[in-house]
């Protein structure tokens, strides 16, 4: 499986969405699509409602979430 590569997907655009990553500039947010698939919703039934949406723009979130996991730091108290 080839990885995908968000940073050509996932834009971050302050007058979209308040700044929040979207996929390619469009109001449709990472946290959008990732509470969809964490509800239950299979990719395909999210492109029903957003058929411009495809599925490397899906996995390119869940490749977003991914890297921002991997970076996040833990600080102790």
């Amino acid at each position: 499986m080839v990885a995908v590569n968000f940073e050509n997907i996932i834009t971050i655009d302050p007058t979209i969405r308040s700044g929040k990553p979207c996929i390619r500039g469009m109001r449709i947010t990472v946290y959008d699509v990732l509470d969809y698939l964490a509800s239950g919703m299979t990719p395909a039934e999210i492109q029903v409602d957003f058929p411009e949406i495809t599925d490397e723009d899906i996995r390119a979130c869940l490749a977003f979430a991914a890297d921002r996991e991997r970076k996040l730091v833990i600080r102790a108290a």
